[in-house]
């Protein structure tokens, strides 16, 4: 289906790839910690949030 050159293409991309954003996310990750406080609520909320849509669902299909 893929030629070697392809697998081995996309086996470098997906290596740099990781890399780069490894090297990128350590650099910026003091500046996130300052302007990203309290996202972990949000994430939290809206899982709630789809937790609960779904017990409802469930609670009045029986």
């Amino acid at each position: 289906m893929f030629s070697t050159g392809q697998l081995i293409f996309a086996a470098l991309f997906f290596i740099a790839f990781v890399i780069v954003i490894t090297l990128t996310y350590k650099k910026d990750k003091s500046w996130h910690k300052k302007n990203y406080k309290g996202v972990q609520w949000v994430l939290i909320s809206f899982v709630l949030f789809i937790i609960i849509l779904f017990m409802i669902k469930y609670f009045l299909k029986n």
